[in-house]
């Protein structure tokens, strides 16, 4: 019995890195959607109503805490979590991540392995 895979939209406006997690995301067979900003984002989440989402911080329209605080207002996607993929990696920044409400921060550059390992941490 095949069972659905997960489904999880990533969010990047630098096209090398949303093709970089495309390639982690088919390599370990999860279905996958991408966003270019923050709006695609939104409606992308609002109406696919993905497992997980994978959320640059800083994009070219909304920045990433506005699309989580607009997820997180909507009762369609304020349950999807979302892990911050982001170059900005001081501790006050992780910590402003996580009290907008992500469940976990993962820094630029990091280790295809990390990133998967901490996909497979929140979908099973």
């Amino acid at each position: 019995m095949n069972l659905p895979r997960p489904l999880v939209l990533a969010v990047d406006d630098d096209l090398d890195n949303l093709e970089l997690i495309s390639q982690v995301l088919a390599l370990i067979k999860f279905s996958f959607i991408t966003a270019a900003n923050g709006h695609t984002a939104i409606v992308m989440a609002q109406t696919q109503q993905p497992d997980l989402i994978l959320l640059d911080i800083m994009l070219p329209d909304l920045n990433g805490l506005e699309v989580i605080s607009h997820l997180k207002q909507d009762d369609k996607t304020m349950a999807i979590p979302i892990i911050a993929v982001t170059a900005m990696a001081r501790e006050q920044d992780r910590n402003s991540f996580l009290m907008s409400g992500c469940i976990e921060c993962v820094t630029k550059p990091y280790m295809l392995d990390e990133l998967e390992m901490i996909i497979h941490r929140y979908l099973f």
